[in-house]
């Protein structure tokens, strides 16, 4: 494999174009705009807004970004086409990304095209972009599916046309590292033109094959916030920042202790949650459990992590359950100033081991009341549950009326919703808001037993307006008594931790 990096990398962002690609993704012009200021600021060398001829929407979201002056430069995407390009340019872009299929596959069932019909499309396309005075990036649509001596061709007569860099996309994502810095040599080589790689997700090698390309010197990696993007989406823009920054030593123009914000807004916006184990960004990227590597970490978290948390801008968690050691536990007891001694830390930790073996994930909140229980300071409830009805039935809205005792003083309150349950836990929050405002984050129910007399268990995670999270789980034959239980029960934790 060839190894002749560049010194830095640019970053063309596609979020706002193939990351709204995503199955079910819309992104509305006031929320591009969000996404396109966070990106600025990101640093990102190129935002690529959208498909302007797509829709009078995406145009309007040009002449609006126009307004602003980003920094990063602000790209169109446009097939080969003129009427593509003029929407393009009537939409205020100053950099047009456009493209053609060059793959057999796409010459003939998608365009049904001859070759040269193709070339001679490309190369007009190249020529009215820079005939109006605009950055012109252009991309062989299926690259890694393009014959060689074709691709170069195509290449090639762009670059007479004077193209201010070539894109080449592994459109489906069927390439593999080597092949990629294969491809990438071989273009360099009559290529003198910045070249840009895009690379789908498809065998989960798209960060991979974008680092191949650069290692044999592409000098753009266009990505998306998260690896959004159609099927298994794009590669991911925050794990090829860092892996360049850490691993490379190469540079980006990225202010990496933003790309947690970053990420946290795209997923907000996009309504596409990242799994915890997502690199970089995901809630378990610097999360810890096992007793040996909490252990490790408290001394010298390089020991089991590759860098700061805060380098991108997230938090270490160190977290409890079945797996964690006492210097684990102990760390936290410090956090809130507990003193225990060795035979009360002892009946905490054996606790903790307990709860854990029993599936139950320990949150500080979980700790922290257990912890105080066997100091001897009772947990306070400040709210109780003093009496419930429900009424529901086919031609009857699902009502419930709760009563509660709220520091002392006695509430009722009656909310509808689609069920019994939803009614009660309506009603419960409506309440509990005089106090404090949570969000019901997670609701489980499951029967323990079977029967039609079965005992429902209920487990659910609530959190403040602080972004403090606490579980609570009850079990009971009714169901929405359960429920209220539960919900109780995490409330009270969330106001143990507020006093």
């Amino acid at each position: 494999m060839t190894f002749n990096p560049p010194s830095d990398v640019m970053i063309y962002d596609t979020t706002l174009r193939d990351g709204e690609q995503t199955p079910g993704v819309t992104i509305t012009t006031d929320e591009k705009i969000i996404v396109a200021e966070k990106l600025d600021k990101l640093g990102v060398d190129v935002i690529e807004l959208g498909f302007p001829a797509a829709s009078p929407g995406e145009q309007k979201t040009f002449k609006e970004a126009a307004k602003i002056g980003f920094d990063a430069q602000i790209s169109g995407l446009a097939r080969a086409l003129t009427v593509d390009i003029d929407k393009a340019i009537d939409s205020d872009a100053e950099y047009i990304h456009t493209f053609i299929g060059t793959s057999p596959l796409h010459r003939e069932y998608k365009l049904k095209m001859s070759k040269e019909e193709i070339l001679n499309k490309a190369v007009s396309a190249v020529d009215y972009i820079k005939d109006h005075g605009l950055t012109a990036e252009f991309s062989c649509e299926d690259a890694t599916r393009t014959e060689l001596d074709y691709l170069l061709e195509v290449f090639g007569a762009v670059q007479e046309a004077k193209v201010d860099k070539i894109n080449v996309p592994d459109t489906v994502g069927v390439t593999i590292p080597t092949k990629m810095n294969e491809l990438i040599s071989n273009i360099k080589e009559v290529i003198h033109v910045p070249i840009s790689v895009h690379c789908h997700n498809d065998f989960g090698l798209a960060v991979a094959n974008s680092l191949a390309a650069i290692e044999a010197g592409a000098k753009q990696a266009q990505c998306t916030i998260n690896g959004l993007g159609e099927r298994a989406g794009n590669a991911s823009l925050e794990e090829i920042v860092m892996t360049l920054k850490k691993a490379y030593n190469i540079n980006t123009n990225i202010n990496t202790e933003l790309l947690f914000n970053t990420s946290e807004t795209v997923s907000r916006i996009s309504g596409v949650k990242m799994p915890p184990n997502k690199a970089i960004v995901g809630e378990n990227a610097f999360a810890h459990e096992a007793g040996i590597h909490v252990q490790g970490v408290l001394e010298n978290s390089n020991t089991y992590e590759a860098f700061y948390p805060e380098e991108v801008g997230h938090k270490r968690r160190i977290v409890l359950g079945k797996l964690t050691g006492a210097n684990a536990i102990k760390s936290k007891l410090d956090e809130y100033n507990i003193n225990l001694d060795d035979k009360q830390f002892d009946q905490l930790f054996s606790k903790v081991k307990s709860l854990g073996d029993s599936g139950k994930t320990i949150t500080d909140i979980d700790l922290r009341s257990i912890a105080e229980a066997i100091q001897g300071k009772p947990t306070t409830e400040r709210i109780k549950l003093l009496g419930i009805n429900v009424m529901t039935g086919d031609s009857t809205l699902p009502t419930a009326t709760v009563k509660l005792d709220l520091d002392g003083k006695i509430k009722y309150k009656a909310e509808t919703g689609v069920g019994p349950v939803d009614a009660a836990l309506n009603a419960i929050q409506t309440l509990v808001n005089e106090i404090v405002h949570i969000e019901l984050e997670e609701y489980h129910i499951e029967a323990i037993t079977g029967g039609t007399n079965a005992l429902g268990e209920v487990f659910v995670i609530t959190v403040d307006e602080e972004g403090n999270k606490a579980t609570g789980r009850a079990t009971d034959e009714d169901i929405v008594k359960a429920s209220i239980d539960a919900i109780l029960s995490s409330t009270n934790k969330l106001l143990m931790l507020r006093d």
